[in-house]
């Protein structure tokens, strides 16, 4: 079993379908289980959709007819017949999702946002499946939130593993069936639930569905020729990094490089199946393997991060940054769900960055300053550079303020503003 991955910018448009679909048919013969996620920004969309239903800011049914028209007009370039069947499924889930928004929020707003957010998965593979049978490649489309067993940590599922093992080979491994078209980011509760498994989590789904399968391998299909040691929004010149283990694939990917999720890389390591990153634009190049190679990598690797904001806190009396402290400081910051990109503690300080959360930050700071001291910069970058020298460092920091640097052997964390 092969387990492939296609994102967002794969399936944007009628011409990304048909391409995907084109990558597909060349192994058409093989046993796949395809990881599709939403269209295009569809999951941005429907984040705009879930706080219009939950805090009313604009009008829900004015976003809903934005994304349904979206997905009609690819629908129309796919499928030219309006009688076939794909028409009335889609039809079907915006009527569901029509139904989700209306009235007012029955529960938090997290699990909200899985119930409405989720959709999106849902529709781009019930058109990339049909698109398929209509050309003739036999395939089988599966729910996830059948198979992906989760807790009710809605927006952060953790995975029933056992369970999830069960079902997966329950559902995938039949002899009479070798495609399978799934979604990627989604899973469901024991109450039939959906949660997802935080953003930009297809790329965990496709390591779960291969971990539960012992797959042979994952193929992630990008919109780039494979790892890159730098994103090519900040730096003109990148290089792509043919081989990396696992465990740089896991430090770059929590550190923020966003061509992997944090989440993906474990299952596969404990199982050592290798890891492919591929661009959809031109298939037949090699990528990136990422696997149980114990190498360092030949060049520097730099993560970028905006919107950071770095919070310093002290007792009011001035006195040491103890561990009760800090045992507080860290279960407010879990009980807000918001994780820290890099911290650092003096003797009466303790300094944290993370992602400037609007929805989240403000809360806590009021929460903190009942106890603390505290003081905020915000509107910053975290610069992360993987196997640096002084060169590199000097590279980055270019008109910029240092305010806060983090150093261990192979990795410095920079926390900067623009001068």
């Amino acid at each position: 079993m092969k387990v492939f991955k296609f994102g967002g910018a794969s399936v944007k448009d009628a011409e990304g379908v048909k391409n995907a679909a084109k990558i597909i048919s060349n192994y058409q013969h093989k046993n796949l289980v395809v990881v599709i996620s939403a269209m295009g920004k569809t999951t941005n969309a429907l984040e705009r959709l879930t706080d219009a239903f939950f805090y009313k800011k604009e009008n829900p049914a004015t976003v809903l007819e934005e994304i349904k028209k979206y997905h009609f007009d690819i629908l129309e370039h796919l499928f030219p017949n309006k009688n076939h069947s794909i028409y009335n499924d889609l039809n079907n889930a915006f009527v569901e999702l029509d139904w989700a928004i209306e009235g007012i929020p029955e529960y938090t707003y997290d699990q909200e946002y899985d119930q409405i957010v989720s959709v999106g998965e849902i529709i781009s593979t019930k058109i990339v499946s049909a698109y398929l049978t209509e050309i003739g490649i036999k395939n089988m489309w599966k729910d996830a939130r059948d198979i992906i067993r989760t807790d009710n940590n809605y927006r952060s599922g953790n995975v029933d593993w056992n369970l999830t093992e069960e079902l997966s080979k329950k559902i995938f491994l039949k002899p009479e069936k070798n495609i399978f078209i799934t979604q990627g980011f989604i899973g469901g509760t024991s109450e039939n639930f959906t949660t997802t498994l935080g953003r930009e989590g297809s790329d965990y789904s496709a390591a779960i569905f291969a971990f539960t399968l012992n797959a042979e391998s994952v193929t992630i299909w990008k919109d780039v020729q494979g790892v890159l040691n730098a994103d090519p929004k900040w730096f003109d010149e990148t290089q792509k990094i043919e081989h990396l283990s696992y465990q740089d694939a896991i430090e770059l990917a929590y550190y923020g490089a966003t061509v992997i999720h944090p989440k993906t890389i474990k299952p596969l390591q404990n199982k050592k199946i290798p890891l492919y990153v591929k661009s959809f634009i031109a298939p037949e190049n090699e990528g990136t393997i990422i696997n149980n190679l114990q190498t360092s990598l030949p060049i520097p690797s730099f993560i970028f991060k905006v919107n950071q904001i770095l919070i310093s806190i002290s007792p009011k009396d001035f006195s040491f940054i103890a561990e009760e402290n800090l045992s507080a400081i860290f279960k407010l910051f879990a009980d807000h769900g918001l994780t820290i990109n890099v911290m650092q503690n003096s003797a009466i300080s303790f300094s944290v960055c993370l992602d400037n959360d609007e929805k989240k930050i403000p809360a806590l700071i009021r929460l903190l300053q009942k106890e603390f001291r505290v003081l905020y910069n915000d509107k910053l970058e975290l610069i992360t550079i993987r196997y640096y020298d002084q060169a590199t460092i000097e590279r980055v920091c270019v008109n910029k303020k240092i305010l806060l640097e983090h150093k261990s052997r192979y990795t410095v964390q920079l926390v900067v503003k623009n001068l």
